[in-house]
């Protein structure tokens, strides 16, 4: 008698669901201007990568979320899915470490006993341990982080979404929670670039030590972090009464909470304080982590959130309408994690899907739930948060934010990549900064600009004016302004003029700024409609003219001061304008 083996290959892929339905997928694709530009980042080769046997954390859960995103037909809704190239390692060293960042290129299962020393003091045991394609790994998804916050400081998406990211635990130079490079920290650095004030928030059932640490001292971003504290819950931080420091004082909020938080508590919560919080920061940017281990029987969480709840926070903070980074994060029960990121995939495009599953080949993982998208929560916890403990929580919050006193504001200048850098920056002089600024921004003079139809022009090539109105301009200019380059057409009196007049002062050479007051004065226009300027300017010479009709005395002529050409602004690029304080001021 013959036995017959069954393989995978003659299995059926999909499940006979009986009377159960399936979603039926959409099919019609997304307006590019019909709603908010959204870009999805799904780098090739994360989903298939392994910590171990015996770890929580699966990458796996990207594959599966992959598959029903795709089931669905959202895609269609997507207006761009990108396969980002993986980070440099000059991109992750702008914040990690020079020396962690090596040791995570170099050690491989195969050579780690020959690193036994660096993995002990780069702490990668246990929870982050040594496994194949580790580094590869981590520069994928931290690639795909830097994508995102690119595309939305260049202002061509509205929401950027990156499953594969959202691992806020690492720090500078150690990994920690299963997370080796904090693509977080990397994302925010580069929209601080563009942005002057960042919002993290945090929905993750650990707190996000690691983004809060990062930015502990700066107050252009704020971390709001929604988490269980117990004080031995790990990471063992985020209380309520950690506010940060120097001028990261209250910009750092925590949100501690205990077990069993039910989606009505939550809600609540989450709804006022991140109200409160954008009322008062005001941020032109969100970068929102969506760990799904704060859900219901997740195997390391101990929350009560049905995904449905969980989408709303993401739904709330995307009606804010500002450029919005979507990353992923925890969540090791990974049918619930791979459900949970669809919906919310689904809530951010604007589209409606079905509660029964799409037909895809890992349908046996959501067989006992009946593939349903949205199953019953069992095995709840006991809710140990009460509406006072709550209460407390939020009215600190509200204090915290009434010490902000307005949204905090930056100079309109490049932000450097890293906080090193940023931090040394500040300390620079003037001088040091104008050095690195190109030509263009140097204030070079350029005598061959372009020059529109009754504007005022100042230069050797002035064809509109006579040669004893140039002379007299020149002893006007010698005695009564400090530069050589004068403001464009002003009006009467103080009108519009003068503000023109300062901006472009300004503009053309920061190094006047104790003496505005000589070179803010308007111009007075050139023409028939020429006002009385103020001082010894050019409107007061040309009347001179006309009423001596053209005759110097000799007496005026010996007046006369000539300008020595070597007085004259430099046209080098490295030279800023030096005004002449020595002249009497008019």
């Amino acid at each position: 008698m013959s036995r017959v083996y069954q393989t995978f290959s003659s299995s059926s892929y999909f499940d006979d669901r009986g009377s159960h339905g399936h979603a039926i997928p959409i099919t019609e694709r997304v307006n590019p201007h019909s709603r908010p530009i959204v870009s999805y980042y799904s780098p090739l080769g994360v989903g298939p990568q392994h910590y171990g046997e015996r770890h929580p954390m699966k990458p796996h859960r990207l594959t599966l979320t992959n598959a029903l995103v795709f089931g669905y037909g959202l895609d269609k809704q997507i207006h761009h899915i990108y396969d980002p190239r993986p980070a440099t390692q000059a991109e992750l060293e702008a914040y990690h470490d020079h020396d962690y960042i090596e040791f995570l290129s170099r050690v491989t299962p195969q050579n780690q006993n020959q690193f036994k020393q660096a993995i002990d003091q780069f702490n990668c045991v246990e929870d982050c341990p040594v496994f194949a394609d580790m580094y590869d790994f981590c520069k994928k998804y931290a690639g795909a982080s830097l994508a995102a916050a690119r595309k939305l400081a260049a202002g061509t998406t509205d929401i950027a979404i990156n499953w594969s990211g959202g691992l806020h635990h690492a720090k500078k130079a150690e990994p920690s929670g299963f997370c080796y490079v904090n693509d977080i920290v990397l994302g925010i650095l580069e929209l601080l670039r563009y942005h002057p004030r960042v919002l993290y928030i945090d929905i993750d059932i650990h707190h996000g030590d690691g983004v809060e640490f990062a930015f502990y001292n700066t107050n252009r971003v704020m971390t709001l972090s929604f988490h269980k504290y117990t004080g031995d819950f790990f990471p063992g931080t985020g209380k309520l009464d950690d506010n940060g420091s120097g001028l990261g004082k209250h910009f750092c909020l925590n949100v501690p909470l205990q077990d069993g938080i039910d989606d009505d508590m939550y809600l609540a919560t989450f709804k006022t304080i991140v109200d409160d919080t954008v009322t008062a920061f005001r941020p032109s940017a969100i970068v929102l982590q969506c760990g799904a281990d704060s859900l219901g029987c997740d195997r390391l969480g101990a929350f009560n959130l049905s995904i449905a709840a969980h989408g709303e926070c993401v739904n709330f903070v995307r009606k804010y309408n500002v450029p919005l980074m979507v990353v992923g994060g925890g969540g090791y029960t990974i049918k619930n994690v791979s459900r949970c990121w669809t919906y919310e995939t689904a809530v951010l495009v604007g589209a409606s899907i079905e509660d029964n599953l799409p037909v895809t080949i890992y349908d046996s993982f959501f067989r006992e739930s009946n593939w349903k998208l949205h199953p019953p929560l069992t095995g709840k916890v006991d809710n140990q948060n009460t509406p006072t403990s709550l209460q407390r929580i939020t009215t600190s919050i509200r204090t915290k934010l009434r010490y902000l006193q307005g949204a905090p504001s930056v100079a309109l200048q490049e932000i450097p990549p890293s906080l090193s850098a940023w931090l040394e920056d500040e300390d620079r002089t003037r001088e040091e900064k104008e050095e690195e600024k190109s030509t263009a921004q140097a204030g070079e003079h350029r005598e061959d600009r372009s020059t529109a139809r009754n504007e005022f022009f100042d230069g050797d090539h002035d064809v509109d004016q006579d040669d004893d109105v140039a002379s007299i301009s020149t002893t006007t200019r010698s005695r009564g302004n400090t530069t050589a380059r004068r403001a464009r057409g002003g009006r009467r009196g103080r009108g519009r003029g003068r503000g023109k007049a300062t901006t472009s002062i300004a503009a053309e050479g920061e190094e006047e700024g104790d003496d505005v007051e000589a070179t803010s004065t308007p111009a007075p226009r050139r023409g028939r409609r020429g006002g009385r300027g103020r001082g010894r300017g050019r409107g007061r010479a040309k009347a001179i003219v006309k009423d001596r009709e053209k005759e110097v005395s000799d007496t005026e002529a010996d007046a006369v001061t000539t300008v020595d050409p070597e007085e004259e602004p430099s046209a080098s690029p490295n030279v800023m304008l030096q005004p002449n304080f020595s002249e009497e001021r008019s």
